[in-house]
């Protein structure tokens, strides 16, 4: 039995009473989206990897994050030696699985800290004020003053790069603000405080590696080798989710990153990209109503650009209920059922699929053993296919992390390799504002130097002026008219020397350069 390319479908394991019938996805509807579910180690990470595998060998590239780094054994063969081949060889010959073997697949590894894969980078003017008001749980004003200082940023023509650009916005606009206020609504100093210490926090976190160019090309995800198999790139995210709000973050902007960029596709005969989303209740823990609703929008139109999405999660609960009924190809592992809560939402779970007149739906979800799942597929026309207990088939690659070495050699073999490792800093806001404040401070000290020679050259004619008049008052009272008249005269010049001073061309001096400080503001 051949997956992916041949038959159009991805074989996923055996169903029925025997575990001998196919059960298959169709290609044609891979991007109707997708839920993998279940509890801890029941097999959740195994159809991750069999599905990857399906989706690469039809040509398609695949988008996974790996949380605990055992996914990275994807880029290498499983082997005969592997202490699971006895049980996985009995499942193949079990659910009629002919054609398995063991292979490895074409790996790109990414990592946003550079330390396990090629760099992953956005800039903050792509990542948007929504999403970083996300990232750093900032409150609704705060959110926005954050739309404020973008607003300013592209009618001042500042690019945003990186962080460092950023908090030089912020500083700027939180020096404006008496101004943007009057334009914008309020713009409070303590938002812009507010919004500065998230940035130091989100910076502690690791966030400053994520903002910064070479921004990554959306084309290098989606790469195809020369033999027809899609690349599958794998995010190291076991440091990553430590900071759970980066993490979510980070793939929920790559995913509106790929629905703003690629075109629309109608109805493909199998996906162009699918995106597998781990630790789905990331995403929407804490999550805003109005972000949720653009997640539920973007998985709603995304499917016509050819993306299918997939969520992994350990209780279908962990997605939003309107996003849970766009998903149409489900894999359920097992649920325990210890508490009541739990036993209610075991119920839920089950009333989701389309009934099996063998079995108990609730009852099948709460049994299935360890590489077992309750499967509903989309059939013709895509109706949901009939709720089915299936043996899940085993990889054709290791299952379990590669080794250092091997990682290291994949990288290197990368068609990415060298693209991304080096950082650039461009000339961006942080520089342009830091020559704006350069240029405003040499303003102010030439202001400040004419304003002090102004000062002076009145100072010294007002005491030229004082010693004429000392020396007209001890004048002899009987001087002749032409001598009282010649004092006139000199009178006269000094008094207009000191009003030259005092008026006109000190004012002009004066009012010229702080009008520039008052415009440069």
């Amino acid at each position: 039995m051949e997956a992916g390319r041949v038959s159009g479908t991805i074989f996923t394991g055996g169903g029925g009473p025997d575990h001998t019938v196919p059960q298959e996805m169709l290609l044609k509807y891979g991007n109707r989206h997708g839920l993998i579910a279940g509890a801890t180690g029941t097999g959740k990470t195994v159809t991750l990897q069999i599905l990857a595998e399906g989706f690469s060998d039809a040509g398609v590239p695949v988008i996974l994050s790996d949380i605990k780094g055992d996914v990275s054994g994807m880029a290498v063969a499983g082997s005969p030696d592997q202490k699971l081949h006895a049980a996985f060889a009995g499942r193949a010959a079990k659910i009629g699985f002919d054609a398995f073997r063991y292979d490895a697949f074409p790996v790109i590894f990414w990592d946003i800290f550079g330390a396990q894969g090629h760099p992953m980078r956005t800039t903050v003017s792509e990542m948007g004020p929504l999403l970083l008001s996300r990232l750093m749980g900032l409150t609704d004003a705060q959110e926005g003053v954050l739309n404020i200082a973008f607003r300013v940023a592209d009618e001042e023509a500042l690019p945003l790069l990186d962080l460092k650009d950023l908090q030089a916005l912020l500083t700027f606009v939180g020096e404006s603000a008496a101004d943007l206020s009057l334009r914008y609504g309020n713009v409070a100093t303590a938002s812009v405080g507010a919004i500065q210490r998230a940035l130091l926090v989100l910076e502690n976190q690791g966030g400053a590696h994520f903002f910064g160019e070479p921004a990554l090309d959306l084309a290098d995800l989606m790469r195809v080798t020369p033999e027809g198999r899609g690349h599958v790139n794998i995010l190291a995210a076991d440091r990553l989710v430590q900071s759970p709000r980066l993490y979510a973050t980070f793939l929920l902007w790559l995913l509106s990153e790929l629905f703003e960029q690629l075109p629309e596709v109608g109805n493909p005969d199998k996906p162009r990209l699918v995106f597998f989303f781990d630790e789905a209740h990331l995403l929407f823990d804490d999550a805003p109503k109005a972000l949720v609703d653009k997640v539920e929008q973007v998985a709603r139109l995304i499917r016509s650009k050819g993306v299918g999405v997939y969520f992994i999660t350990q209780n279908p609960d962990d997605v939003p209920e309107d996003i849970l009924g766009q998903l149409g190809n489900r894999v359920q592992h097992a649920l325990r059922a210890f508490t009541a809560r739990d036993q209610k939402a075991l119920r839920r779970a089950a009333e989701t699929y389309r009934p099996n007149p063998r079995f108990e739906t609730v009852e099948a979800i709460r049994d299935v053993g360890t590489g077992e799942a309750v499967t509903s597929l989309l059939q013709d026309k895509g109706v949901p296919g009939m709720v089915e207990r299936t043996l899940i088939r085993p990889p054709a690659t290791r299952l379990g992390p590669c080794d250092a070495e091997t990682r290291r050699a994949v990288i290197a073999a990368s068609p990415v390799a060298g693209k991304y490792e080096a950082g650039l800093d461009r000339h961006s806001a942080f520089e342009m504002l830091a020559a704006r404040a350069e240029t405003a401070a040499r303003e102010a000290e030439a202001a400040e130097t004419a304003a002090e020679t102004a000062a002076e050259a009145e100072e010294e004619a007002a005491r030229e002026f004082r010693a004429a008049r000392r020396y007209s008052g001890s004048a002899r009272a009987g001087r002749t008219r032409r001598g009282a008249a010649t004092e006139s005269l000199g009178g006269a010049i000094a008094s207009a020397v000191v009003k030259e001073l005092r008026g006109t061309t000190g004012r002009r001096i004066v009012r010229g350069i702080l009008g520039g400080l008052f415009r440069g503001r």
